[in-house]
């Protein structure tokens, strides 16, 4: 069995909280979302998941949505019958 230590995180407090809430919706505590973090990291030997810059296609959606330019309200429906279609 590994030995446990304590350590100490600079963390947004309103983040905190909001994490802490879907954890706690997850079944599991901050604690143990780290360790998992923690494992995942070791396991990869990497951060888990892609760190990447996004490209320049994205780059003009994102201001777009930031702007609330060119977007489109559609109804739960009309996205199912979107996804079936493809």
């Amino acid at each position: 069995m590994s030995t446990k230590i304590q350590t100490s995180l600079r963390l947004d407090a309103e983040k905190l909280i909001e994490a802490k809430q879907i954890l706690s919706q997850l079944g599991m505590n901050f604690s143990e979302a780290v360790n998992i973090f923690t494992s995942l990291i070791v396991v990869k030997q990497g951060l888990p998941f892609d760190v990447i810059l996004p490209n320049d296609e994205t780059k003009a959606a994102m201001l777009d949505v930031r702007a609330k330019n060119n977007l489109e309200t559609l109804s739960l429906e009309q996205l199912q019958r979107e996804i079936t279609a493809e």
